[in-house]
């Protein structure tokens, strides 16, 4: 084996999808690109690293809620572009072309592009770690969508594409325990 510096030891443990997070303040709509995020437990619980850095991270303390959008594969200069300007001056979803689609229960909009929509609430936020955990209040899928691979950012530049997918659904079952 070949070491690695202890500083991208991080690369090798890619996180759940890259996800497109929406907020609004009542004034204005931002969206941003969020690389770290992950699912809690068997739930509809979410976790996902920001802070004061993102101009959206006052919207999301102030008013408890966003969107989680998930992007997939077809999106990948988009998202990349989204995170790399500031909704300070810039309407993101009007430079990259953005679809905003009214939510049911949160002021911050869907993405009508995204293969899928989580409305959520802010539920605790862990400051020293820049952790922000998200509870999700109503999903929304698009089923019509042709591409449906998602992007898994590796935290230095490069991303992983999801693939074929294997089930062992039925082996599963039958070893995890009742209730799940």
């Amino acid at each position: 084996m070949e070491n690695l510096p202890i500083g991208k030891a991080f690369t090798l443990m890619e996180p759940g999808p890259v996800i497109l997070v929406t907020t609004s303040d009542g004034r204005k709509d931002n969206v941003m690109t969020i690389s770290w995020t992950m699912v809690m437990d068997f739930s509809a619980t979410f976790a996902m690293t920001t802070g004061s850095w993102n101009h959206s991270y006052s919207a999301l303390l102030d008013t408890k809620e966003c969107v989680i959008a998930i992007p997939t594969v077809d999106l990948i200069d988009t998202v990349v572009g989204v995170g790399t300007c500031s909704g300070k001056d810039t309407d993101k979803f009007e430079k990259f072309g953005l679809t905003r689609v009214k939510a049911g229960h949160v002021r911050a909009p869907l993405i009508k592009e995204c293969i899928a929509n989580i409305e959520c609430r802010v539920v605790d936020v862990i400051d020293g770690h820049g952790i922000v955990v998200l509870q999700g209040i109503a999903a929304h899928v698009d089923h019509s969508r042709t591409e449906k691979r998602t992007i898994h950012a590796v935290g230095d530049g490069t991303f992983i594409v999801d693939g074929r997918k294997i089930d062992r659904k039925e082996m599963m079952r039958s070893k995890l325990p009742s209730g799940i």
